[in-house]
């Protein structure tokens, strides 16, 4: 009885089970053939070139590559070169393996098809703490190096001591280690009454730089903040500076203390005063975690997105990169960061090297730290910190995204994924367009999608958003723009003539950002010319009223032929157009030239009198113009920042020798920035909005007319036609694409345009 009552339940219980699934079948079915298809990946339209490998002479190094070049520099006994990731000044340590760039001129002639492909290197910074110099090899040839030479005297002209060099995680370590057994253990009551800080509860700390005031020094001071979300906005009021000028930690010491507006010679002086009451103690209290970047309202919806309905218009193969009527290789330094190279449009090379060069800020304060602090990123490394991009944030979702390997500070190379992304991105107005007048019933417009290139540098506090960008008219924009968190410090009384203040005693304060990029344009060919042009206005008889007079803009026109003449101080009045330009001419007769159109708000530059400002000269202009060399190959290095005083590279030397620029291989040197004095509104981040700056790579008179007119992106319609497919895309794009769903295109502006015959 009992068996046959549990058949009967298994068996409705089967029945309900078969009729629900038939139901939610019945309903998902319904839904999804309300449905447009999912779009494809694969393209609709073939590609308008081909990949050529011969991008691959500026690709990065390889895993393999850089393993290869490692083993070979340890096979050197002589060197006696270690590996270890907390190798000791004292020791040799390997820093660096970067691709080192071939001459151009042999470059080209491979690209070209010419000449043979050129041997391929890399360059190899050793820290030699056994010698105390720091030297640069090159090796090669790659894939199976056998050969290395020294090129630091090449290069530089001088030796580079070796506190020039970075400070590694080595030396971090050590540092740690130095501050927890100097100051830390010896403070304990202040540090857990002003604090909080116990064995378990400790400071996070941010170092300022330079380290020191003079060539040789190796002297840091050492800021603490709370260790929470955003530390860079935490400061507590205590700062420590450090000696450690000698490669052997055992002579490190402190030499002097900040703490609450107030300077010891000693650790013992400052606890000896604290504990007496004779200092004005600073009082721990618990904050809000306004520092924190989680959202603080649940999110509600998804915003706008990108999708490709007829599959990507671009192609990534490599280390190239082709778009529409675009080309170009690419990649990611170290030290300098982003770069292209060989860009062409329509098949015609107009840059041979897009590249980032250095990102410098200055700052002000009250406070020992900052009141020093000018930081040149590049000795830190800007493609160092180019880590994974957030899909559907830092970049589109249908984002390419590419995968950088970099040996820096590090124990072999390091794969950084999804470091790079590639998009094209409709840029959110009309390209062009025209609407009817009285005479014509039309409508002619085009959307402005463009591709962009882009890695993202979280350099310490600040995030460094740079692309590089594409568009469908022959320009090229190359761009910053800066997010992450202000550097800030301990509100002590007179600190506010630096900046404002933004949190509970703390100041955000006023700095420069300052952004180099090199722009070796080659129009129409190497030989080349630099341009200026502007406006005047003249005063003008009227032909027809020889008694009246005009004010009337008028054309100016220079030619500049010397370095020293192209070097455009920011100070100075400069042209508003700035051309290189070739002799050879458009169908018009006039000269083929790219614009290079620098949008900035940088604060002043370092006065030159200062002795830090030779190892950032280059930012004294907004742009500068030299001859060609491939041994003035960057504005900046590597040593600029910890021997800031006596710089490797000193750009203004680039334009002391005063050479010809006339008819010659040209490279523009573009520095642009904005003046960034923190506000509230920097609290918990700096925002992307109006903080950044870039150049216009802009054809001017290069074209016998816009060459995005050849665009099919174009659309026009007149009055009846507006529905038609045959020149607007638009009109069928709900009937053909692929989801999302689109509403049919309609238009009705027809309707309201005024005629002359109306005024009958």
């Amino acid at each position: 009885m009992v068996e046959s009552k549990m058949n009967s339940l298994v068996k409705w219980a089967l029945i309900l089970f078969v009729l629900v699934s038939i139901i939610l079948n019945i309903v998902l079915i319904g839904i999804h053939s309300t449905r447009a298809p999912k779009c494809s990946a694969q393209r609709v339209h073939p590609l308008r070139g081909k990949h050529d490998e011969r991008s691959l002479v500026f690709a990065d190094l390889t895993q393999e590559e850089y393993l290869q070049v490692q083993q070979y520099m340890l096979t050197q006994k002589d060197l006696n070169i270690s590996i270890n990731q907390i190798t000791k000044p004292s020791q040799n340590f390997l820093f660096l393996i970067d691709l080192s760039l071939p001459k151009k001129a042999e470059a080209l002639s491979y690209l070209d098809g010419k000449g043979s492909k050129p041997r391929r290197e890399a360059t190899v910074v050793v820290f030699h703490g056994t010698k105390g110099y720091i030297k640069e090899y090159v090796v090669g040839p790659l894939p199976k190096p056998n050969t290395h030479r020294d090129v630091t005297l090449e290069r530089y002209k001088t030796e580079l001591p070796i506190n020039a060099r970075t400070v590694t995680i080595g030396e971090y370590a050590l540092l740690f280690k130095f501050l927890t057994a100097e100051v830390f253990s010896k403070l304990g009551k202040l540090l857990k009454e002003s604090f909080d800080v116990d064995k378990d509860k400790m400071l996070d700390i941010f170092e300022q730089m330079p380290r020191g005031v003079r060539s040789g020094d190796r002297k840091t001071w050492v800021s603490f903040f709370r260790d929470r979300s955003g530390l860079y906005i935490h400061p507590v009021g205590f700062e420590v500076l450090v000696n450690h000028e000698s490669v052997k930690e055992q002579e490190w010491k402190v030499e002097r203390l900040f703490y609450n507006g107030d300077y010891f010679d000693t650790v013992e002086q400052l606890r000896q005063k604290y504990e007496e009451g004779s200092v004005k103690k600073i009082v721990y209290k618990e904050l809000p975690d306004y520092g924190s970047l989680k959202p603080r309202t649940k999110p509600l919806q998804i915003g706008p997105q990108l999708f490709y309905a007829e599959g990507k218009r671009f192609s990534v193969s490599k280390n190239h990169v082709l778009y529409l009527d675009w080309s170009f290789a690419f990649g990611l330094s170290s030290l300098t960061g982003m770069r292209v190279f060989d860009v062409r449009f329509k098949g015609e090379r107009i840059i041979y090297e897009l590249s980032v060069q250095e990102a410098m800020s200055v700052y002000g304060s009250l406070t020992p730290g900052m009141m020093l602090t000018k930081f040149l990123d590049s000795s830190i490394g800007i493609g160092r910190f180019a880590h994974e991009l957030v899909r559907g944030v830092d970049c589109p979702h249908e984002a390419t995204f590419v995968d950088t390997y970099r040996y820096i500070d590090a124990p072999g190379p390091i794969r950084y994924r999804n470091s790079i992304c590639i998009f094209e991105h409709n840029m959110g107005q009309p390209l062009r367009r025209h609407f009817s007048d009285f005479f014509h019933n039309s409508y002619g417009g085009m959307v402005n999608s463009a591709l962009v290139f882009r890695t993202i540098t979280a350099i310490g506090n600040y995030d460094y958003m740079w692309d590089f960008i594409f568009y469908q008219t022959g320009s090229v924009e190359a761009k910053v723009h800066a997010t992450g968190y202000i550097s800030s410090s301990y509100l002590v009384e007179g600190n506010l003539k630096f900046g404002h203040q933004v949190a509970d005693k703390v100041l955000g304060n006023i700095h420069t950002h300052f952004i180099n990029f090199k722009v070796d344009l080659d129009v129409s060919g190497m030989k080349n010319v630099f341009q200026t042009k502007d406006m005047e206005y003249v005063n003008m008889t009227l032909p027809w009223m020889p008694d009246h007079h005009a004010k009337v803009p008028q054309l100016v026109e220079k030619q500049l032929k010397t370095e020293k003449e192209a070097a455009l101080r920011h100070n100075t009045k400069t042209p508003r157009y700035l051309h290189i330009a070739s002799n050879k001419t458009n169908r018009w007769g006039h000269q083929r030239s790219y614009r290079l159109q620098v949008y900035s708000f940088a604060g002043d530059h370092l006065p030159e009198s200062e002795a830090e400002e030779r190892s950032m000269s280059w930012a004294r202009y907004k742009v500068a113009i030299t001859k060609h060399k491939d041994l003035e190959q960057t504005s900046s290095s590597l040593y600029s920042q910890n021997n800031i005083w006596n710089p490797a590279v000193d750009f203004s030397k680039y334009i002391e020798d005063n050479e010809s620029i006339d008819n010659e291989d040209l490279v523009a040197w573009v520095t642009a920035g904005f003046l960034h004095i923190p506000h509230a509104e920097d609290i918990p981040n700096t925002v992307t909005v109006g903080n950044g700056g870039g150049v216009l790579l802009r054809p001017h008179n290069y074209f016998d007319e816009d060459p995005s007119i050849h665009s099919a992106d174009a659309v026009y319609f007149s009055p009846g036609s507006e529905k038609s497919c045959d020149n607007n895309r638009m009109a069928c794009l709900a009937k053909e694409s692929c989801s999302p769903v689109f509403e049919p295109f309609t238009y009705n502006g027809f309707d309201g345009v005024m005629k002359f015959e109306d005024w009958a």
